[in-house]
């Protein structure tokens, strides 16, 4: 789906034509190093605390004796029975960390005195597959095993993220029922990365700024390792694979029409739906992958964003699911 600059939003359109100039089609190669040389904005970002929050860190050991780093985010005037947000940041699996995302964070906690916990989970280009999702998975048993410590309501643990953080929402969220050592009560999977395959029209053959086919392929293969191409790729892995979807929680998410991912957005949500999983969802027409970060003034930013906080804002006040 080759995407020509007159299809793009035209509040949108200036920052992604810069954006796919300076930064398209990347290498497996490219995005290692991409993970391994954080530039200055991403020095100043891992500094930053946006204005009325407080942020602490935490530690979790894995099995094998390493580390978990883990941040955790709250309002200055925290409120008691707060809901327990797990966010995962984006980054195609490859890149980013906790700390670039907590500006998204800082509306959702005002508006819910939600207190985010969002864990360093170990990058594609150190650790592949199922690295990501077993720090994940960790950092949401952390969460419910500290629930009351950190002035949390146990039975209201939600997850969310976008893109990578996306399939990472979804990812964990599926393993979470299976286990059935934590409950959900709902989750919010932004343009997320799912499917591996590549298969779906918007997913072939896209240049779209910020997020395209090959810089996707790159991305997988990294995270996957010697699973990519299989056909045997775990639903874990790659929520898009799962084949059944009853039981999980109600679910929100959003995505532009020329984002990658949009058509693994939608199936995902029509299966949700088909199982019978409450769900709300937005197609925004003109919009690439991470719009709403990278152009947060725009319209359909501003429109996405709203949608976002106040379908927060309803989950928070509606959905519930005790602790087995």
């Amino acid at each position: 789906m080759p995407v020509h600059p007159s299809q793009i939003d035209p509040e949108l359109r200036r920052r992604g034509t810069l954006i796919r100039r300076i930064r398209s089609a990347r290498t497996e190669e490219q995005l290692r190093r991409s993970s391994a040389l954080p530039g200055p904005v991403d020095r100043l970002l891992r500094r930053r605390v946006p204005a009325g929050l407080v942020r602490s860190e935490e530690w979790i050991r894995r099995p094998d004796g390493s580390r978990l780093r883990i941040l955790v985010y709250r309002a200055r005037d925290a409120r008691p029975d707060a809901p327990g947000l797990l966010w995962l940041h984006g980054g195609g699996y490859a890149t980013g960390a906790p700390e670039f995302e907590a500006f998204s964070l800082r509306p959702l906690i005002a508006g819910s005195g939600a207190v985010v916990v969002s864990p360093d989970y170990r990058l594609s280009p150190v650790a592949p597959y199922p690295a990501a999702l077993d720090d994940s998975y960790a950092a949401l048993l952390w969460l419910r095993d500290n629930a009351v410590r950190l002035g949390v309501r146990p039975d209201q643990i939600a997850v969310a993220g976008g893109s990578a953080g996306g399939g990472l929402t979804a990812a964990p969220t599926l393993y979470a029922r299976d286990e059935g050592e934590v409950a959900v009560a709902f989750q919010m999977p932004l343009y997320p990365m799912i499917d591996d395959r590549g298969e779906t029209e918007s997913g072939r053959d896209n240049d779209a700024p910020v997020w395209d086919s090959v810089t996707n392929r790159s991305a997988w293969r990294l995270y996957l390792g010697d699973l990519y191409g299989s056909a045997d790729v775990p639903a874990y892995a790659a929520p898009a694979r799962a084949t059944d979807h009853a039981g999980l929680p109600p679910t929100m998410t959003f995505v532009g029409s020329l984002d990658p991912f949009r058509d693994e957005t939608v199936h995902y949500v029509d299966n949700l739906r088909a199982a019978g999983v409450s769900v709300e969802f937005r197609e925004f027409a003109g919009a690439y992958h991470g719009f709403d970060v990278l152009v947060p003034k725009a319209s359909a930013s501003r429109a996405a964003a709203a949608f976002r906080d106040q379908w927060f804002g309803h989950a928070v006040r509606t959905h519930f699911a005790p602790q087995p």
